[in-house]
């Protein structure tokens, strides 16, 4: 965590600092009882992308929960998801759904998969961001 603006507070976990002293943006923000989280992207702690697209969602998810955790939360607590896909959204049933449930469980919360024809990585085939309630 590192300051706060317009009421709320940025989350960064140490892992992640790069990228928000780089690019100027906060992993996770929250603010009005909720932890907005930033996008997330498929690449391992060294960098590189995975080719396998479940892989990538793996360390994707694994990114939100860096987040999570550096706010005091848990998986649990996300309320909806939005996952952007490179190429045929349609194909992603087939393994997307499966990794997912591996991080979340019932209730499940809300999901939106959006297509896309490209992401700011090169190989990058998925992004996730995630909205989680931080109190009641």
């Amino acid at each position: 965590m590192i300051g706060q603006r317009g009421g709320g507070r940025s989350i960064l976990p140490d892992s992640m600092a790069e990228f928000y002293n780089d690019y100027h943006f906060s992993p996770g923000f929250e603010a009005g009882g909720f932890l907005f989280i930033s996008g997330q992207t498929g690449i391992d702690a060294s960098g590189k992308v995975p080719n396998d697209p479940s892989e990538q969602a793996r360390f994707a998810f694994e990114g939100i929960g860096a987040v999570l955790t550096e706010a005091g939360l848990g998986f649990e607590d996300i309320v909806s998801i939005t996952s952007h896909h490179v190429g045929d959204v349609t194909g992603i049933f087939d393994w997307f759904p499966k990794v997912k449930d591996s991080f979340l469980t019932p209730p499940y919360p809300a999901w939106t998969a959006l297509e896309v024809s490209g992401l700011a990585i090169p190989g990058v085939v998925i992004e996730i961001s995630a909205i989680a309630r931080s109190s009641p």
